[in-house]
């Protein structure tokens, strides 16, 4: 009940500074990550709470879905046919990218086998937009630099997942790897796809009978209802259920917009409130013993990956591409790592693998600092396009894409 009050007095604060966080650098998202490490056992001792608590990975685990689930809705179809080179780069050169270059650092900095550097490099490749929420939901930042990174940030996740899953199985102990085998973890993702796609379908087809239908004041609550259904049969048999939920998202704005834009409200207030309570039990895992686990080397590898490994291998993939280089800039910074990262890190450290401990640590604290780094600097530089939208510079998302430079726009 001290974690329920924690929350509850926590939420009351960020609703009250939310519009002070709007315009400044203070973040809720940290609101709630400080408020976790300050009430655990490393601080005040309030709450007791370990990476194998059952709390920790139910808490990111629902997280991860209702973001991904509301995160699949914004995707649109047509949209992404239209612009679909630049999201493509990023994920098919980025992404690998950033997973070579943080596992080449973690081998050689901190000392971990091939494999666990390599899993590492996989559980930090995805990005999450939820900690730079300033730039991908305010409208004076180009339509085109929000659209990469939602696109790239959405999809990232059911990307690295195979990864993270096969490499988890290569670094188990001698028999354990059996037990999550290449075949199973492959029919566990293409069961999630086939769920999420499958039930909004289905759904879909039901609303369409005469007698069937929803009233308009319980029309939000039939995405809802897709979204709770599709969790329990993705966890009853062992589907995938993040996959099942981004595959839901899209198939459910493109076959029903209108029950997107019913669910939209309740949608994103349910998975702000599931981001928030997830936030609220990781940052009681950032003891000072944690940290204090982590060597030099590690430190070295959770700065280099937010400030040097992302930057560059977002603005190489990028070159040659219509961006300026404001926007360059801007989609290289903002790869902050999220509930994707964390739920990964808590599969190495719940499977058992030989340096699986030392990998989660490194992986929490580059969440932790990634966290703080992106999510106290997106309104900052959300306010650059601003500012030079408000002095009479163009903006290229009311037209034709264009490229806005300081001589205007090209």
């Amino acid at each position: 009940m001290v974690l329920v009050m924690v929350f509850g007095v926590a939420l009351l604060v960020a609703v009250l500074l939310s519009g002070l966080a709007a315009r400044s650098v203070l973040s809720t998202s940290l609101l709630f990550l400080l408020g976790g490490a300050v009430v655990s056992e490393g601080f005040l001792g309030l709450i007791h709470i370990t990476p194998d608590s059952d709390i920790v990975g139910v808490t990111a685990d629902l997280a991860l879905f209702a973001v991904l689930f509301t995160d699949g809705m914004h995707v649109s179809v047509p949209a992404l046919r239209r612009s679909w080179r630049n999201p493509a780069r990023a994920l098919g050169l980025g992404m690998p990218l950033a997973f070579l270059g943080v596992a080449l650092l973690t081998h050689f900095l901190v000392g971990l086998d091939w494999t666990t550097s390599f899993l590492v490099g996989a559980v930090l490749a995805p990005t999450d937009p939820v900690f730079a929420s300033a730039i991908v939901g305010r409208k004076e930042v180009p339509a085109r630099l929000r659209q990469l990174l939602n696109i790239e940030s959405g999809v990232n996740d059911g990307i690295a997942l195979p990864f993270v899953l096969v490499l988890i199985a290569a670094a188990a102990p001698a028999g354990h790897a059996e037990d999550i085998g290449l075949v199973p973890i492959a029919g566990e993702l293409l069961l999630g796809v086939l769920f999420g796609v499958s039930l909004p379908f289905l759904v879909h087809r039901l609303v369409r009978f005469r007698l069937l239908g929803a009233e308009p004041r319980l029309q939000p609550l039939l995405p809802l209802a897709v979204g709770v259904t599709l969790y329990a049969a993705c966890h009853l048999t062992h589907a995938n259920p993040y996959l099942a939920a981004f595959s839901a998202g899209v198939v459910t704005v493109a076959l029903a917009p209108e029950a997107k834009a019913a669910f939209e409200p309740l949608g994103e207030a349910l998975a702000e409130l599931a981001k928030f309570a997830a936030l609220l039990v990781f940052g009681a895992l950032l003891t000072p013993h944690l940290f204090g686990d982590l060597s030099i080397g590690g430190y070295a590898v959770a700065v280099l990956s937010i400030v040097l490994i992302r930057p560059a291998s977002l603005l190489l993939s990028l070159a040659g591409t219509d961006f300026d280089r404001r926007e360059k800039l801007t989609a290289a910074w903002f790869g902050p790592k999220g509930f994707a990262s964390v739920v990964y890190g808590l599969l190495v450290l719940q499977a058992g693998i030989p340096s699986g401990e030392e990998a989660f640590t490194l992986i929490a604290v580059t969440i932790a600092f990634s966290i703080i780094a992106h999510s106290s600097t997106d309104v900052p530089i959300a306010r650059i396009f601003d500012v030079e939208e408000l002095v009479g510079i163009p903006d290229d998302d009311k037209g034709t894409p264009g490229r806005t430079t300081s001589r205007g726009t090209e």
